[in-house]
Formats: structure tokens, sequence, C-alpha cells
């Protein structure tokens, strides 16, 4: 099995589409139910390089502010919870994420490890795999301590869960509880990764449920998929800095940037 630590998450940034203005990543409401996000499937037009800046995810009534792909400003922290170095909830945080964040830690330390995360996305949303949560403790740890994260850290996750699940039922057009790859397609092209066929047949048969003949992505999965996809991605970026979807890596540069994304 596959460990996160000793790797500086900072280069690997969560992310999802931004928010409608006004609002912002710690005080972000749990997800809406599907019946809030009808609206008429969006075809994506074609791109001419496998990354450029994603078009505006929601109507024209609401467009992205200019902070990148759903992280608000690190907020300041307020008192009222938390201990042993681990902070508190940001200002204006959801009730919601806040008792869900209380009902896992229960010896009242102020964090949780991987099991209690697993235990608080697996009773908010559907059950998380031990995969996904190792990704999500890793791209949201707490800089002190790498195992766990608290209140601050589980609100932003708790935030960009609820942005990947809009984006989830916004693409799940059959509404299935699945994202096939045509579907994944254009998910993923809706945030700016005109993703290769080839390379979007290795991600569905990598992170599909295996329930599904035709191989189909569970929320969780796809909450996986999708940051692996946009770490790498930004990570790549940073050596082709024309944007031409091409670039040159020694050996050294590829193991790390691919080794904190494998997990076994």
């Amino acid at each position: 099995m596959s460990s996160y630590d000793g790797y500086p998450s900072h280069s690997y940034n969560p992310s999802a589409p931004p928010l409608p203005p006004g609002s912002s990543a710690a005080s972000a409401p749990p997800p809406p139910p599907p019946s809030a996000l009808a609206q008429p499937p969006m075809h994506p037009s074609p791109t001419a390089f496998p990354y450029q800046p994603p078009p505006p995810p929601f109507s024209h009534q609401h467009p992205p502010p200019p902070a990148p792909y759903g992280y608000a400003p690190s907020p300041s922290f307020h008192g009222g919870g938390g201990s042993g170095g681990f902070g508190y909830f940001p200002p204006g945080t959801h009730p919601e994420i806040i008792r869900s964040f209380q009902a896992v830690d229960q010896d009242g330390s102020g964090s949780i490890d991987e099991a209690e995360l697993q235990a608080a996305l697996s009773a908010g949303y559907q059950k998380f795999s031990s995969r996904t949560v190792r990704l999500l403790m890793f791209l949201f740890k707490n800089p002190k301590s790498p195992s766990k994260i608290g209140p601050a850290e589980f609100a932003s996750l708790w935030s960009c869960l609820g942005e990947w699940r809009a984006i989830f039922e916004r693409f799940d057009r059959d509404r299935s509880g699945k994202i096939d790859s045509s579907e994944l397609r254009d998910a993923l092209l809706s945030i700016g990764y005109a993703v290769p066929p080839s390379v979007l047949q290795v991600l569905v048969s990598k992170y599909n449920d295996g329930k599904t003949g035709k191989g189909a992505l569970s929320f969780d999965s796809f909450v996986e998929c999708g940051m692996v996809v946009k770490g790498l991605t930004e990570k790549f970026k940073e050596k082709d800095p024309r944007y031409t979807g091409s670039a040159t890596l020694s050996y050294e540069e590829f193991m790390k940037m691919i080794i904190p994304f494998l997990v076994a």
C-alpha cells in the first residue's frame, strides 16, 4: 500500500470549478439534490490543446471569479473549536460541515485520521473507497501532522467535494448514479481538460466500479479521477509553458511527478 507522506502536497492543489460570486469554499453548503441541478446537457466545444483555460461551468448569469478552480484565499480563523495546533473552522462554515466533523472526532482532539474521514464522507455522501480517502488525506493534510486533518482542512475538503458533486450530477445525464466514458470526457472538458480517447480509456479502466459492463465511475472514483487528472496536468504544464501539449522531462522529474498519485 502506497503512502503519500513525505511529498509536498502544495504542488498538487485539489480543485473543482469556481463557485458563483459571493460564495466561498469554506462556507459552501452541502451539495444540492439532483433536482436542484437540472439543466440542459452541455456539449463542450473541442479545444486545440489538451489543456486550456476552462469555459465557465455555470450559466452566463454566474461568471467564474478570477481565483482559479474553486479554492478561495486562505481564510482567517476564529475561536470556537479545535485543539493541539489544528486550528478552527473558518468563519461562515456551514453547520452541517461542523457537525459532520464533530460526529467522527469522538475523542475531541480537533483532528481526524483516515478512518474517521472515511466514516464522515461515507455518512455525508456514499461509501468512499480507502484509495480515494488516502488521496484526499494527502491533498488536504494538515502541514503540522500529515496523517491528520483539522477543521480548516476538513471544511475545504467538504466544500471542494460539493463542487465536484455538482459536476457529477450535471454530467450524469441518464441519472444512473454513475459517470460513463462519454460523460467523463465531457465533464473533464468542461473544466479545461481535453483528455485523448486513449487516455480516457485508461482512466475508465482504472477507476470504474467493476459492476457495470460498459465501465462507469461512482462518485468517489470520479473525484479521485478528476483530482489526479487535474494534479498531473498542472504539474505537466509547469514543463510546457507554451501549452504545446509536449514537454521534456528527466527521469527524476517524471518519477517525482507521478509517484505521489500512485495508490495500490
